[in-house]
């Protein structure tokens, strides 16, 4: 194993974890803002109002999105293990 295999392996992985991720910190993000503008409008301070829709958010990217994420992390695990015979020899 080169450190070219190393880097692209790496590089890999933190591409993979940006696309999985980015959904769900996207439409928290989106809500989070919402959420923000229509406490500073109303001048309510209230903790969980700013909590419960993020959450219902990203259980709801998840129950959508989740399937996609899993096949593209199922498919990089696979990548990985089937290249092993390659890195070992």
């Amino acid at each position: 194993m080169n450190a070219q295999m190393v880097l692209t392996t790496g590089q890999d992985a933190l591409l993979l974890l940006l696309m999985v991720s980015a959904p769900v910190l996207l439409a928290v993000l989106a809500v989070g803002l919402v959420v923000s503008i229509f406490q500073a409008v109303t001048q309510i301070n209230e903790a969980t109002l700013a909590f419960v829709p993020k959450l219902v958010a990203a259980v709801a990217v998840l129950a959508i999105a989740g399937p996609w994420m899993l096949t593209m992390l199922v498919d990089y695990l696979r990548r990985i293990i089937e290249s092993l015979p390659s890195v070992v020899a």
